[in-house]
């Protein structure tokens, strides 16, 4: 292997990776509009969940409980007909349609035990389950005030000193952004590598690099590092700038170590992508091999839900996939702080699994040029 061959082929695939607007305009929406996107369109909270109210009691009673909900958790409730509550549930207006019955603050003083009727729209579960415990303590709340004429505090007969290490605030952004960004990295890496090489097929440059004196090494090393060195410096910079400049996202261990991380993973996705890419005979099969694999991954990787909630099988055979580790390296160090001690492990897998994975598309490779020649 020459040296001098595989800084030039590299060279030569990030000009033509500058060439191609569609590859540049993915690369900067992958690291900037979708990282914020990611991280501020779902509310870790209930944020003004429609609501409806039907009053048929009139009552002073009927008059807090519709006064107890408005912005931020609800929007201002609308006052309804009971006949408009179920064309309103059907069209998908409100997620919460509550009825107060007729005589309801009347049975409530005379001792009868009077019910409230609570419509959810079950179909919106992010807000179906927790609007539900909230209208159900809001309503209790008032009705007891009412009652008793006073607000009665109960004071809880063990007290709980909550501490929220690494995430004091619980913001649920400084989770999304990051993760996100990990999600990318893996995303990019194999679409560029693997888009890299079916170019060359359709292009018919491939052929032409089967009559120079270079080996197939060179040529898989050269897409390598070229693909995953963009990739490197737009996550330290989306990192940096979109993140922790304008998310806020506090980065609490050493960004060296992280990006030391981030170039052992690029070396196995990357590789992972020229192998689909030898695989895929056209970009619209790579597009198909890409969905079968890349959602697996980023799904059952443990960056949108814990590892230790899915199936003891599913854990298993996710010990094989690099960015399951690139994301236990990823939390630990950027939000736990963690040093090399702590992440030698992974460091360990996504070596080990990089260089299985370059060994394979070689293999793979070579077999494609063979086939040509």
């Amino acid at each position: 292997m020459r040296l001098t061959n595989v800084l030039h082929f590299g060279v030569k695939e990030l000009r033509s990776l500058a060439r191609d607007p569609g590859m540049l305009v993915l690369i900067v929406y992958a690291f900037t509009f979708a990282i914020y996107a990611a991280a501020t369109a779902m509310p870790e909270t209930l944020n003004r969940a429609p609501i409806s109210i039907v009053d048929e009691d009139h009552s002073a009673l009927s008059a807090r409980i519709v006064n107890a909900f408005y912005p931020p958790y609800f929007s201002l409730p609308k006052l309804i007909t009971p006949a408009e509550m179920d064309a309103r549930m059907d069209a998908g207006r409100d997620t919460f349609a509550l009825d107060i019955p007729p005589d309801f603050q009347r049975d409530l003083l005379a001792g009868r035990r009077p019910s409230i009727q609570l419509n959810v729209d079950a179909t919106r579960m992010s807000q179906a389950f927790t609007g539900s415990s909230y209208i159900q303590t809001m309503v209790m709340d008032e009705v007891n005030a009412f009652a008793m004429r006073h607000r009665r505090v109960a004071e809880p007969p063990v007290g709980l000193a909550l501490r929220a290490r690494f995430n004091p605030s619980l913001n649920k952004s400084w989770f999304g952004a990051v993760m996100e960004i990990i999600n990318n990295v893996t995303l990019l890496a194999i679409v560029l590598t693997g888009a890299a090489l079916i170019r060359e097929r359709e292009h018919g440059t491939l052929e032409h690099l089967l009559v120079m004196p270079v080996t197939p090494f060179e040529i898989i090393a050269s897409k390598v590092w070229a693909m995953a060195l963009v990739v490197l410096v737009t996550c330290a910079a989306s990192l940096v700038f979109v993140a922790h400049g304008l998310l806020s996202v506090p980065i609490q261990g050493s960004m060296a170590l992280f990006l030391a991380g981030t170039a052992l993973d690029l070396f196995a996705t990357t590789s992972m992508g020229i192998f689909l890419g030898t695989v895929g005979r056209s970009m619209p099969q790579f597009g198909m091999l890409l969905v079968l694999v890349l959602l697996p991954l980023e799904m059952l990787s443990g960056a949108t839900t814990p590892r230790e909630s899915m199936p003891a099988i599913v854990q298993h055979l996710m010990q094989v996939a690099p960015n399951t580790h690139f994301v236990i390296l990823a939390q630990a160090i950027l939000f736990r702080g963690a040093g090399f001690g702590v992440v030698w492990p992974q460091f360990a897998a996504l070596a080990a699994i990089g260089v299985v994975l370059f060994g394979l598309a070689l293999t793979r490779f070579r077999k494609t040029i063979d086939s040509m020649a």
